[in-house]
This record gives structure tokens, C-alpha cells and sequence, in this order.
């Protein structure tokens, strides 16, 4: 069997070494008789799986003791309700940072609760660039500040943590947590959908500070309460579980990479080798501010777009797929999560070079 070097932005590459033990422990977990999937998610068995995961993610993060972690559903745009209806706390607005189709998407789904106040807006760079720090006013009146670090569709990031000042800061990390080290203790509420850098599509992970549980909008659906899932340790319902144990899986495989100060740095050497073979070409570009260029998704365009079709073609070819941009941009895009190997960089990178030479 071949496995291709998949360049989805999610569901994403996985590593192979999760995979094949999920494989090995698929009708039979540690001596169980049972696959993960068929487990009660309230035997021991499972709940073992699931404190493991949760310390391991503590570990590998450093959160603060004050702070829980919960294993929900509905992926990162349930959060985008789910925030608000925690946060606002009698407050009747909230800060949004708007830089990306994900903030936008928050943004629309924040103003069904409260009034939105656009701190930031970069809609006229079409997404190319940040605001600088300096350049943020934040209402100290605010429930909470809300910004995307990480934007797949266009690959622009935020090279600093916005800093908010007492009004608690919430971060859609979907795409960039367990990429790097991060100081959690910024931060009021951290969500992240699992298919990029966590695991399967199918769990999202939600860390929130504790004073800030128990604030949920009256008459809401209890599913959306965060202290209703903080108090039963995300068990309130049956949660993800199989999405749950290969997310532990991943937890391991990091620690073993050299925890996120290792991972940082394998990343930041294929951003790097990715970055530089666009740059060093006229036949290929990539629109974004080189200040503010994701480590995690990389889209670059080629001189004549007429050549797109043949570019993707060939990459399939050569075992190099999902390329293809986003339809709101077009183009190519590489996202190169943490299970993308520096190999499959240099691929890509080779395949542009024969690429340019025949077709430039």
C-alpha cells in the first residue's frame, strides 16, 4: 500500500504511527475483547482512555489547574454560539477581531446574541494581512474578545497574542493548537475543532477558565452549557469516543516528536522550505503579508491560472493531492499540519520545481 501526502486543510493527514496502532488495537483494545468504538463510554475501560487523553493534552500544553477541559461535538462552529451564550454574562456587547472567512463566520453567529463591536477589520486587504498590536482598541466594557488566530482559507496568522487587558480573550485555534507552545494562562476560552492538528473530525475540544463557568443565557439548551459538561467531565452525554481515543493517540505521538518546543520547530522548517521555493520563483506567489504568513496553511498561485488544472493533475500523479484552493480564492493551497513529514514538503517542493521547468 502508498499512502499519498495529503495536503487537505480538514479532515487532515494523520500520522501514520496513530493510524497503525488504531489499526492493531481495532477488535481487541489492550486485552479488552472490545474495539474502542463498542465501549461504554462510562466503563472503566473508556474513562481510563479518557483521563489519559486529558492529562496528556495538559501536559503537552501546560494548562494552568484552574482551567477545564472538555471533549464536546458539533465541531468549531457550534462554538461560535456556544461562546456567547457562556460569556456574555449580563454584558450586552463583545469585541471581534475580523480578518478571515472563520472570524467572519463568528462574527455573523455572535450578533444572534449581543452587539458586535469590529475591533479589527482587514476585508479591504481581502484577508492578506493583521492588524499590528499596536492598533487595537479594545471597549473595556466587553463580555469578552473574540479573534481567529489562524486563517486556512487565505493562510494568514497573528504573530502575537492580542492582549485584551481583564476582558477575557477566546481563541478559535482549530488549526494552529499543538503546532507550538502557548501560554494558556492569556486566555479565557480556547476551542478547537479535532481534524486538523488534534485528529478525527467528529470531537472538539474546549478549554475554558473557571471562573467563567456557570454564566450560561437563560432558557438556552443545556448541551450548550459549558458547566453542564465541566460537572459530568464531558460525559453528559455520550460523547465522541472513538474521535476522543485517537485524539489520546495523537497526544502520545506528540510527546514522542519532542512535545510542541520539538513540533515547532519541525514545522517551522517546512513552512520554510515551502515559503522560500515560492518566493525565490516568479512563476509561483503567495499573496499574504510576509509578516503575518500561516505556519500551517500555505496558498500560492500560479503566474497563468490556466495552468491550474495541469498543475493539480500532475500533483496527483505524483502522489501530492488535495492542492487544490479554496474556492473563494482559487489557486493551490499546502496545509502542513503537524502529521505532514518535512519529506512530504520537499515533494511538493521538487514537484513545483519540474513543474516551473516544464511548463514555465
Amino acid at each position: 500500500m502508498t499512502r499519498v501526502y495529503n495536503f487537505s486543510a480538514g479532515p487532515a493527514i494523520l500520522p501514520s504511527e496513530v493510524l497503525q496502532r488504531a489499526r492493531d488495537e481495532m477488535l481487541d483494545w489492550n486485552g479488552s475483547g472490545m474495539s474502542v468504538m463498542e465501549m461504554s463510554h462510562r466503563g472503566m475501560e473508556f474513562m481510563s482512555i479518557a483521563v489519559k487523553a486529558e492529562t496528556d493534552l495538559r501536559a503537552l500544553l501546560a494548562i494552568p489547574d484552574n482551567y477545564r477541559v472538555l471533549f464536546l461535538q458539533g465541531g468549531a462552529s457550534s462554538q461560535f454560539s456556544m461562546v456567547p451564550i457562556n460569556l456574555l454574562a449580563g454584558k450586552t456587547g463583545a469585541d471581534y477581531l475580523l480578518t478571515g472567512d472563520w472570524s467572519k463566520k463568528a462574527v455573523s453567529e455572535a450578533k444572534r446574541f449581543t452587539k458586535v463591536n469590529l475591533v479589527a477589520d482587514t476585508t479591504a486587504s481581502k484577508f492578506t494581512t493583521v492588524p499590528t498590536a499596536e492598533s487595537l482598541k479594545f471597549d473595556p466594557n466587553a463580555a469578552y474578545c473574540h479573534y481567529t488566530p489562524n486563517e486556512t482559507i487565505v493562510g494568514v496568522e497573528f504573530p502575537y497574542i492580542p492582549d485584551s487587558g481583564p476582558v477575557p480573550l477566546v481563541a478559535d485555534m482549530s488549526s494552529t493548537i499543538l503546532s507550538r507552545p502557548l501560554d494558556v494562562s492569556k486566555f479565557g476560552v480556547i476551542y478547537a475543532g479535532a481534524q486538523k492538528n488534534i485528529g478525527p473530525a467528529g470531537l472538539t475540544i474546549v478549554i475554558v477558565r473557571e471562573d467563567l463557568l456557570g454564566k450560561a443565557l437563560p432558557n438556552m439548551p443545556v448541551m450548550f452549557d459549558y458547566k453542564i459538561h465541566a460537572d459530568n467531565e464531558s460525559m453528559y452525554n455520550t460523547p465522541p469516543t472513538y474521535a476522543w481515543y485517537l485524539a489520546g493517540l495523537v497526544f502520545e505521538w506528540l510527546q514522542q516528536q519532542g512535545g510542541l518546543e520539538g513540533m515547532a520547530k519541525i514545522n517551522q522548517a517546512k513552512a520554510e522550505t515551502l515559503y522560500a521555493a515560492i518566493d525565490k520563483s516568479d512563476f509561483y506567489s503567495n499573496p499574504v503579508e510576509k509578516s503575518c504568513r500561516s505556519l500551517m496553511n500555505v496558498p500560492f498561485v500560479l503566474a497563468n491560472a490556466e495552468l491550474d488544472s495541469a498543475f493539480l493533475a500532475g500533483a496527483d500523479k505524483n502522489g501530492l493531492t488535495t492542492l487544490k484552493g479554496h474556492r473563494s480564492v482559487g489557486g493551490m493551497r499546502a496545509s502542513i499540519y503537524n502529521a505532514m513529514p518535512l519529506a512530504g514538503v520537499q515533494a511538493l517542493v521538487d514537484y513545483m520545481a519540474e513543474f516551473e521547468r516544464t511548463q514555465g
